[in-house]
C-alpha cells in the first residue's frame, strides 16, 4: 500500500508537468518544440500503466480531457465488423495488418479511422483527446506517428495527448519496452 501511495505522488508530478505543456500550448503553441506537431506524448512505464490511467482520471478535469480507451476502440472494431475482418483475413493473410490501417487512399472500415474519428468527437466537444490503452494498438501496423502526422491532429485547435507505455533506452524510447518509437511530431514529458 505505501509503494502505492509513493507511485500515486510521483505520478501526480508527472502530470502537473502534462498540464503545465497544456496549459503553455494555450500561450506558445507546442508546434514549436514538437517538430510542426500537435502532439503530447506522455510517457509511462508499462507495468504502471494501469495506475497512472488511475490517477489521470481522477486529476484531470472531465470538462477539458476525453479519454479515449484504444483497447475499447479495437473491440468495438472487431464486433461491428466480425464477418469482413475474418474474409479479409483469409484474403489478406500476408498482409493482415491492413484489416486495421487500410493502405493509402483506399476507403472503407478500419481501425484508424475509428479512431480519427473519435479524436474529432473530442475536439468538436472541446476537449483534449487523450489515448489511453495504446498497448492494443500493437500488431495492428498503426503506429504512434500515423496518429501523430494525421491532418485532423496535426491542424487541431488543442494537442493530442497519448498515454504512452514506453521505457527510455540507450536514449530511444522503446514502445512497451521492447520497440522504438518515433518522437518526432510531438513533445515528449515524462519519461523514465
Amino acid at each position: 500500500m505505501r509503494r502505492f501511495a509513493m507511485s500515486v505522488s510521483k505520478i501526480e508530478a508527472k502530470i502537473k508537468d502534462l498540464e503545465q505543456a497544456v496549459q503553455a500550448y494555450n500561450k506558445n503553441n507546442i508546434k514549436l518544440s514538437a517538430n510542426g506537431g500537435n502532439s503530447i506524448l506522455f510517457m509511462c512505464p508499462p507495468v504502471e500503466e494501469s495506475e497512472y490511467i488511475a490517477v489521470m482520471k481522477k486529476t484531470l478535469n472531465s470538462e477539458k480531457y476525453m479519454f479515449l480507451d484504444m483497447n475499447d476502440l479495437l473491440v468495438k472494431f472487431v464486433e461491428e465488423n466480425a464477418d469482413e475482418i475474418k474474409m479479409k483475413f483469409d484474403f489478406l493473410r500476408n498482409s493482415s495488418n491492413q484489416i486495421f490501417k487500410l493502405p493509402q487512399g483506399e476507403e472503407g472500415n478500419d481501425l484508424f479511422g475509428m479512431i480519427i474519428e473519435e479524436i474529432v468527437s473530442a475536439y468538436d466537444a472541446g476537449k483534449i483527446p487523450v489515448l489511453i490503452r495504446v498497448g492494443a494498438l500493437n500488431g495492428t501496423d498503426i503506429e504512434n506517428i500515423h496518429i501523430m502526422e494525421n491532418k485532423t491532429v496535426m491542424n487541431g485547435k488543442k494537442p493530442l495527448v497519448i498515454l504512452y507505455p514506453a521505457e527510455n533506452k540507450n536514449q530511444e524510447i522503446m514502445f512497451l519496452g521492447i520497440r522504438p518509437a518515433s518522437k518526432y511530431r510531438c513533445m515528449v514529458i515524462g519519461g523514465n
